[in-house]
């Protein structure tokens, strides 16, 4: 078998699977792992899927070898920050927990490249509301420390083994493929984007506004939002960088600039041709105030160039995508 063969984790998923099919289209060998508990079959198009979940030791090491698995992209994760305020163990659980159980069956099998998912909630709320890699990370809910956790893991075990990985903390994400072939589609959707773009279908009566009393120009939270498709990219540029021997790496994944939730929810209105049903609501427990990347880093190790850098396109991706599953829903 190609000595190439990768294993994405959570590749049913929303990131997972726009990386499988990036993967796919420049001929990599690709398996997919995912329990489908917020994934969707679907979504992962091309690609052999395995149902189960990345904290069944005896499955993963399974998978491994019978797949000569080469390198692993680990995506298999719980993301609302809300939530994990309120179910702190399932955080604890199903991302750092199982994280754990992932990198003993890496070790067992001496895999030698991993790409982890983790995020910019692990900075917490920095001074300036931009943080660098160097920033120093204090998570402000159970989301961020469980994936600051699962990066200490990762550090620890690499230091004792033949494992070489890249981290990469994510901003905000959205959109969808550009060829509307894969996109979010969340059961229980929490990201402004999306949210917006589920109103517009019909799928929402109205969509709330989370905290207008910010110290920031309109009141309202600022975010780097960053489109799904260049993220991917990024994923692709991190395992390209693993195979020429790279060392290990974290590195933040953004624009390096920021816009408001009133900006966002004007664009969608621009999208859309008319007025959103927007409820102001108290901030949310767990919300900084700004976050925003410094993201020269990642530009300079993996020569990661955006190409979708336009909150409209951002906007209309996700909303395109969203009239489309309105009509073929999936899961149904």
């Amino acid at each position: 078998m190609n000595a190439q063969t990768i294993l994405v984790t959570g590749g049913a998923g929303y990131i997972g699977s726009h990386v499988a099919l990036q993967l796919r289209a420049r001929g990599e060998k690709v398996i997919v792992l995912d329990n489908l508990s917020t994934g969707f079959k679907e979504a992962v198009l091309d690609a052999p899927l395995i149902i189960g979940d990345v904290g069944d030791t005896a499955l993963v090491n399974k998978t491994i070898r019978e797949h000569n698995i080469r390198t692993v992209m680990h995506f298999a994760a719980s993301i609302s920050v809300p939530e994990s305020i309120q179910d702190p163990i399932k955080y604890y659980r199903n991302n750092t927990s199982n994280t754990r159980a992932l990198l003993e069956c890496c070790v067992a099998q001496n895999i030698p490249e991993l790409v982890f998912s983790s995020t910019a909630a692990v900075y917490g709320t920095p001074e300036n509301g931009q943080a660098s890699e160097d920033h120093p990370t204090r998570p402000i809910n159970p989301y961020g420390n469980s994936k600051l956790m699962s990066e200490w893991m990762l550090r620890d075990v690499s230091a004792v083994s033949p494992l070489r990985y890249v981290a990469l903390r994510y901003f905000n994400v959205a959109g969808a493929d550009t060829s509307k072939r894969i996109g979010q589609a969340l059961k229980q959707s929490f990201h402004l984007v999306h949210v917006a773009a589920e109103h517009i279908s019909g799928r929402r009566e109205n969509l709330a506004m989370y905290g207008t009393n910010y110290d920031t120009p309109d009141g309202t939270a600022i975010r780097d939002y960053l489109h799904v498709v260049d993220l991917a990219r990024a994923h692709l540029d991190a395992l390209d960088y693993l195979r020429r021997g790279g060392p290990n790496t974290t590195l933040n994944v953004g624009y390096g600039h920021g816009y408001s939730v009133r900006e966002v929810l004007q664009a969608a209105e621009r999208v859309a041709g008319r007025p959103l049903i927007i409820l102001e609501q108290p901030r949310r427990t767990g919300d900084p105030p700004v976050l925003i990347a410094q993201a020269q880093r990642i530009r300079q190790e993996l020569g990661w160039e955006p190409q979708l850098d336009n909150l409209e396109a951002i906007v209309r991706s996700a909303i395109e995508w969203e009239l489309q599953l309105r009509q073929r829903p999936w899961g149904a």
